[in-house]
């Protein structure tokens, strides 16, 4: 079935391989018999290339041969000679087959592109040359009689096959890569420039006649602008066009013995000469033109990726600037590198929020509670830092929003390559959630506050049913009244801490926590002994004064302790080791270890809000939504996190550090 397809490459290859053959048979170079063109090689080697691949590849070999053989002694070359040409042939195209298939493009059956694709084909054909004219010597020598071998004779063969696989294995690319129906350059070619190139050929005519048409003047360089002038004008097919004419006209003169190198006595040396200077020519066009094609293709590559880049900033910046949520990506030193027109207007400054300005306190940023917030205690300010910025919250009031705004500062870092690091800031409006929020709480609140008196009466007149009824069965049921009603106070009880936790004045002092932390376990320690449990084991490590309020800060270790008994598992013994650690910002941490059953990792964010109850749980679901906002209150952030060092949970929190001279005492003394 590709037999069909096959017979066609086949039959123009080998048409194309005698002409060639025949041609350079008819271009013998004084009484050596030696050839002077000799573009066989050049096409051997490309067709064998190209058949690398091909079913009938080692039938084509074997032509190459036959067809030398035929086509020398078709011209008028001896059998000997003939004989001792073909093996040189084959060898030849055998060995640029192989260097080509690791060193060229599409195994050397492919253009050139570049000027490396270049460099390698002067490398295979060098060594292709190399091979070729060994076993061209050595079949002289054995077949032809009157074969004479000289270094000059075989240096200007090799030279002679260089510049044959150079100039016309290029030129047998290029008519391969046509037929393929490949235009390269030819195509939209401007007037203008058809007439230039037909200039370029006409002076390179006058000129190449100038130089050869005499002998006594050695003025051959002057043809080497000509060669950059068609490198850098033409296309690099005519290029090719113009180095396979050339470098013929200037052979063919000197091998009638016209032009300066004819003027040299001895032949072999005439012919390295000339073999030369056409190699060097035909080199220079080559290089230049590969290198303007690759710098086209490059500049090409280079605008399309602009206009790609333009229209995918042009769309980026579209969405960005049609968020209704800010954006604003800050440098390293905290100053404004872009933001989006929705950053200004939840910022309150729209033609202040501008780039080079730095996002600092002065923009009238505060807590949610109306406290001053400082600059290092701005999410992104501290994200700089290198710290971890949670979500904040953060109070906007400013001349242009009196009224205030609570905008929801989510940051990330922004790593670009080896520089310093930016922040990426998301501003979100939440003012309408909070006032919801706070109005609902408000609202529970007010009501567990009510229904703390009918609960109040419930649970007296249940104490008086019980007694009354004592001895008897339905006093079981008063029971349930009363563990009911216990429950409902407990949950009330929440509700109103977490009112008092949100909305209750801070009065910060300095607290010694060590001993406030003693009083807590003391108190867990007398409950268990009370209820007959199994008592836990605390393990204090050195904690140091922090400034807070100290019924907050009592009420925030009771919580997180409680929680921590509370996830116990069944048949272990409670462990909690509390300690502390410096931090960042003038802020003191708190560790909590527990070797409770441990928070799923996927929950360590959602037991901190409002009514979060595990399955199974005897919490209000208020415990840990009070814990962080004590902490919020304070200016520190609350974590869950595994315990590092066994199963369980650390509960991490920070508070500020103690200032005062009676803090100083007391780290002192620890």
């Amino acid at each position: 079935m590709r037999l069909p397809m096959a017979v066609p490459p086949v039959v123009g290859f080998a048409a194309l391989y005698l002409i060639a053959v025949v041609a350079g048979a008819r271009t013998t170079m004084g009484d050596s018999g030696a050839l002077m063109i000799w573009p066989a090689i050049g096409v051997a080697a490309i067709w064998m290339a190209v058949s690398r691949e091909s079913r009938w590849r080692w039938a084509e070999l074997a032509a190459v041969p036959l067809l030398t053989v035929a086509g020398l002694i078709a011209a008028g070359t001896g059998v000997p000679s003939a004989l001792a040409e073909a093996p040189a042939a084959t060898v030849g195209a055998l060995v640029f087959t192989v260097a080509a298939g690791r060193r060229l493009p599409g195994d050397g059956g492919a253009p050139l592109s570049n000027l490396l694709d270049l460099w390698r084909l002067m490398l295979c054909a060098v060594l292709a040359a190399t091979a070729a004219t060994l076993t061209r010597t050595a079949g002289g020598l054995l077949l032809a009689e009157t074969w004479a071998f000289s270094p000059a004779a075989v240096a200007a063969l090799i030279v002679r096959d260089v510049v044959a696989v150079l100039v016309f294995g290029s030129a047998t690319l290029l008519i391969v890569d046509l037929v393929r129906g490949h235009r390269h350059g030819l195509t939209g070619l401007p007037t203008a420039r058809w007439l230039e190139c037909g200039a370029v050929f006409a002076v390179s005519a006058a000129a190449y006649w100038a130089v050869f048409s005499q002998e006594k003047l050695p003025i051959g360089f002057v043809l080497i602008p000509l060669a950059v002038w068609a490198a850098i004008r033409m296309p690099t097919p005519l290029v090719i066009l113009h180095a396979v004419v050339f470098s013929c006209v200037a052979l063919s003169y000197t091998r009638t013995g016209h032009g300066p190198y004819a003027a040299v006595q001895d032949t072999d040396l005439s012919m390295l000469l000339i073999q030369f200077y056409a190699g060097v020519l035909a080199s220079v066009g080559l290089a230049l033109a590969l290198s303007r094609d690759e710098r086209d293709t490059l500049i090409q590559r280079l605008q399309t990726s602009e206009e790609e880049a333009t229209d995918k900033a042009t769309m980026m910046t579209t969405v960005v600037n049609s968020m209704t949520e800010g954006l604003a990506i800050l440098d390293h030193t905290g100053r404004l590198v872009l933001r989006n027109p929705a950053a200004g207007r939840l910022l309150g400054a729209v033609h202040t929020v501008t780039g080079g300005v730095a996002l600092g306190s002065d923009h009238g940023f505060f807590q949610p509670d109306g406290t001053p917030l400082t600059d290092a205690e701005l999410p992104h300010v501290r994200a700089l830092a290198g710290e971890e910025a949670a979500p904040m919250d953060i109070l906007i009031r400013n001349s242009a929003v009196p009224e205030g705004r609570v905008v929801r500062f989510n940051v990330a870092r922004l790593a670009l390559g080896a520089g310093p690091s930016h922040v990426v800031v998301v501003f979100h409006d939440v003012t309408a959630d909070r006032r919801h929020r706070d109005e609902l709480m408000s609202f529970a609140g007010r009501v567990a506050h009510n229904l703390l008196n009918p609960l109040t009466t419930i649970e007296g007149w249940s104490e008086v049913l019980e007694q009354e009824l004592a001895g008897y069965q339905p006093v079981e049921r008063v029971e349930r009244i009363q563990r009911a009603a216990a429950r409902m106070r407990t949950f009330l009880n929440g509700l109103l801490s977490y009112t008092a936790a949100r909305d209750g004045k801070l009065m910060p002092t300095t607290v010694n926590l060590a001993l406030l932390v003693g009083d807590v376990i003391n108190s867990r320690l007398d409950q268990a002994e009370s209820t007959g449990a199994a008592p836990p084991y605390f393990e204090v490590g050195r904690l140091d004064p922090v400034e807070a309020d100290p019924v907050l800060l009592r009420q925030l270790l009771e919580n997180l302790i409680d929680n921590s008994l509370r996830m116990m598992g069944p048949g272990v013994g409670p462990y909690l080791a509390i300690s502390c650690q410096p931090a960042p910002n003038g802020l003191l941490r708190i560790d909590i270890l527990d070797n409770s059953v441990g928070i799923p990792p996927g929950k360590r964010h959602e037991i901190f809000t409002n009514f979060h109850r595990e399955k199974g749980s005897a919490s209000n679901g208020l415990e840990l939504a009070i814990c962080k906002r004590i902490v919020e209150r304070h200016g520190g952030t609350i974590e869950a996190t595994a315990n590092p060092y066994a199963t369980g949970t650390r509960m991490s929190f920070t508070l500020p550090a103690g200032r005062s001279a009676y803090a100083r005492t007391l780290a002192a003394s620890q």
